[in-house]
């Protein structure tokens, strides 16, 4: 069994920052790809950044220079620095991971739950 945790979710000022957390937990062997994706009320869901398990980064044109993605693997977690918010980055942020368990053997995509970031004065 396989969990993945966001957390740092929160109201925030425009400018304001956040730093959002999503740890892996279970029989994890190991972690690939890590992505957190977005979805705003009455939009599809979107990928925002991704990591890969060197660290190379990738990040929506949309928050680069704004945002940054890292992750600890001793820990199992990423981590999604975000500065000078906007309201329009107000979503619904979510954690994905490619991981790899004892049990499976095979490289299968799982999902957090979500955790809300609303950007408003």
């Amino acid at each position: 069994q396989v969990q993945l945790v966001e957390s740092g979710g929160g109201l925030v000022q425009p400018g304001g920052s956040l730093r959002l957390s999503c740890a892996a937990s279970g029989t994890i062997f190991t972690i690939g790809l890590m992505n957190w994706y977005r979805q705003a009320p009455g939009s599809q869901r979107e990928l925002v950044a991704s990591i890969d398990r060197s660290g190379f980064t990738n990040l929506d044109d949309a928050v680069k220079g704004r945002f940054s993605i890292s992750r600890d693997n001793a820990k199992n977690t990423v981590y999604l620095q975000m500065n000078s918010l906007k309201p329009e980055d107000t979503a619904i942020y979510y954690c994905n991971a490619d991981l790899v368990t004892y049990s499976d053997g095979r490289y299968r995509y799982y999902w957090g739950q979500g955790t809300q970031v609303t950007v408003s004065s």
